[in-house]
C-alpha cells in the first residue's frame, strides 16, 4: 500500500516537472513573437516628450518638428511638455514618476547625462541606470568668438596671446559648469591658460557683452552668434565640433585651426526612455527617430540653427557614447574645481 502511494507520489511529480519544462519550452518559444505583438500595438495612447528647455528655444523647435514626424509615423499624437530648470532635472523627475510603459520620453542635453552627476553634490538620479537613450540626435556646436578690437585673427594667434597677457583676458558663459564654460576651459587645460571667467544668466547677455567689450572672448552657441558674426559684431576663430557648420562653413573646427585634432567640446540633444521600458518599444522608437532624423526638412531646420544632425547609432553605442562623455566631462569638472559646487 505504502509502495503504491509512494509510485504514484512519485508519477504525480514527474507529470509536474514535465508540464513546468512544456511550459517553459512554450514561454522561451512565444518571447520573440510577443515582443513584436508589443512593439505593434504600442503607443496605445497619446506619447510626451518631456523637454528640459522652455518654449521658443531652438531645442524646442527641433523636437517639436520630430514630433510631427513620430505622430505620422506612430498614428498617435505626441506632444511637447515642456518642464525647464533645476539643470534639467525637473523634466527628469516628471519622466521617473511616470510609467514605464513607453508613452513618456525624456529629451536632454549631454549637461543631464554628462556634467549633472559630477558637478551636483548629491543627485536623485543615476542617468546611466535609471535611463536608457534612445536616440541621440544631434550634436550642438560653439563657436568661438572674440571682440572684433582684440588683435588676434585665428585661434592660434589666441592661445599666443592669451600666454603672452596671463590672467588679463577674460571669458563669458551662461553660468558655472554649463557646456560653453566647459568648453574653454577644455581649451584652457589644452594650454595651459589663464582667462578669468565671467558667469552670466542668459546665453543672449553673455555673447552680447563680448560686442560691447565688457569680456573678451567665449565660446558661445552658433544660433545666438550668427547674426553677430555677419555684422562683424564678432569674429569667429573656429568651431567647436569636429566638422564644419554647414551654414558657416568658412569657420574651421577649432581641432583644426589649433592642430589639435582630438579637441570636440559639443553639447548633444538626445532622447531617453526610463531603464525598465520594455525594449520592443525602445526598438521601435529608435527606428522612427533614426527614419525621422533623414527628413529633408528636418535637417534643414538643424543647419539653420547651427546645429549638426546625427544619425542616431544603436542604443549599445549611444549608450557607450554617453559613458565616454560622462567621463570625459567628468574629469573637467573636477580639474577646475566645480565637483560638487552645486
Amino acid at each position: 500500500m505504502t509502495s503504491t502511494v509512494l509510485s504514484n507520489r512519485g508519477e504525480t511529480l514527474r507529470h509536474r516537472a514535465t508540464r513546468i519544462l512544456l511550459g517553459l519550452f512554450v514561454f522561451c518559444l512565444l518571447l520573440p513573437a510577443s515582443g513584436v505583438s508589443l512593439a505593434q500595438s504600442w503607443p496605445s495612447k497619446p506619447i510626451t516628450l518631456v523637454l528640459i528647455l522652455a518654449p521658443g528655444t531652438g531645442m524646442d523647435v527641433i523636437v517639436r518638428a520630430y514630433a510631427e514626424k513620430l505622430s505620422l509615423a506612430l498614428g498617435r499624437p505626441v506632444v511637447v511638455d515642456n518642464k525647464p530648470g533645476g539643470s534639467g532635472i525637473v523634466a527628469v523627475n516628471a519622466v521617473l514618476g511616470a510609467p514605464a510603459d513607453g508613452h513618456t520620453f525624456l529629451v536632454a542635453t549631454s549637461g543631464v547625462f554628462a556634467i549633472n552627476q559630477t558637478v551636483f553634490k548629491k543627485l536623485n538620479y543615476d542617468p546611466i541606470a535609471d535611463f536608457v537613450p534612445v536616440s541621440l540626435y544631434l550634436k550642438s556646436p560653439f563657436i568661438l568668438v572674440v571682440r572684433p578690437s582684440l588683435p588676434v585673427q585665428s585661434a592660434t594667434e589666441l592661445v599666443a596671446y592669451a600666454k603672452a597677457h596671463n590672467g588679463q583676458l577674460s571669458y563669458s558663459s551662461p553660468g558655472a559648469a554649463t557646456a560653453p564654460q566647459l568648453a574653454v576651459e577644455m581649451m584652457k587645460n589644452l594650454y595651459s591658460l589663464d582667462i578669468v571667467h565671467v558667469p552670466y544668466k542668459s546665453s543672449p547677455q553673455s555673447i552680447t557683452d563680448i560686442v560691447a567689450g565688457t569680456v573678451d572672448l567665449a565660446f558661445a552657441e552658433a544660433g545666438a552668434s550668427f547674426e553677430l558674426i555677419k555684422a562683424g559684431k564678432l569674429r569667429p576663430l573656429g568651431v567647436s565640433s569636429l566638422t564644419r557648420l554647414s551654414s558657416f562653413n568658412s569657420i574651421p573646427p577649432f581641432a583644426e585651426a589649433a592642430g589639435v585634432p582630438d579637441f570636440e567640446a559639443v553639447s548633444w540633444h538626445v532622447m531617453a526612455a526610463r531603464a525598465d521600458t520594455p525594449r520592443p518599444i525602445l526598438n521601435r522608437m529608435h527606428d522612427e527617430m533614426k527614419r525621422a532624423v533623414k527628413s529633408a526638412d528636418v535637417q534643414e531646420r538643424m543647419v539653420n540653427l547651427g546645429l549638426i544632425p546625427v544619425e542616431p547609432g544603436s542604443i549599445e553605442e549611444t549608450q557607450a557614447y554617453v559613458r565616454s562623455e560622462a567621463s570625459k566631462w567628468g574629469t573637467l569638472v573636477r580639474n577646475i574645481g566645480a565637483a560638487g559646487t552645486q
